[in-house]
């Protein structure tokens, strides 16, 4: 009888250690964030662009696009968490759109790219692929 209580105990602390291995090493493949990444700085300097009314835009927010000021879908691989802000202007008109992307108000340029903490960071360079 003691051997038959020893081997099912033995069994229930392996598959009780085994099973709490499982969920810790699980959870350490969580982010603990859940903030989104921050935008990196293509440019600082607004884009002039020729918009037309009803047309709809996708702004890049995350600033890895190459394709800015719009979104290239670039986001979706280097800044899980941001997305392309998407407008539509009533009218055609030529607009100033964000370079930095730290405008409060988007997509268009508000001057924030003026400010120290723009013009001493360091500009994005996308790389090659």
């Amino acid at each position: 009888m003691n051997t038959l209580v020893t081997k099912l105990e033995h069994k229930w602390i392996s598959l009780t250690l085994k099973q709490h291995w499982t969920t810790a090493m699980a959870a350490s493949k969580v982010q603990l964030s859940t903030l989104p990444p921050e935008p990196v700085i293509p440019s600082k300097k607004p884009f002039k662009v020729e918009l037309i009314g009803g047309k709809r835009y996708s702004w890049c927010t995350c600033g890895h696009s190459k394709k800015q000021p719009f979104c290239d879908g670039a986001h979706k691989t280097k800044a899980k968490g941001l997305t392309p802000l998407r407008f539509v202007p009533e009218k055609d008109t030529t607009v100033w759109l964000c370079g930095c992307k730290y405008t409060n108000n988007p997509p268009y340029c508000d001057g924030t790219h003026k400010q120290d903490f723009i013009v001493s960071a360091p500009l994005h360079e996308p790389a090659d692929s």
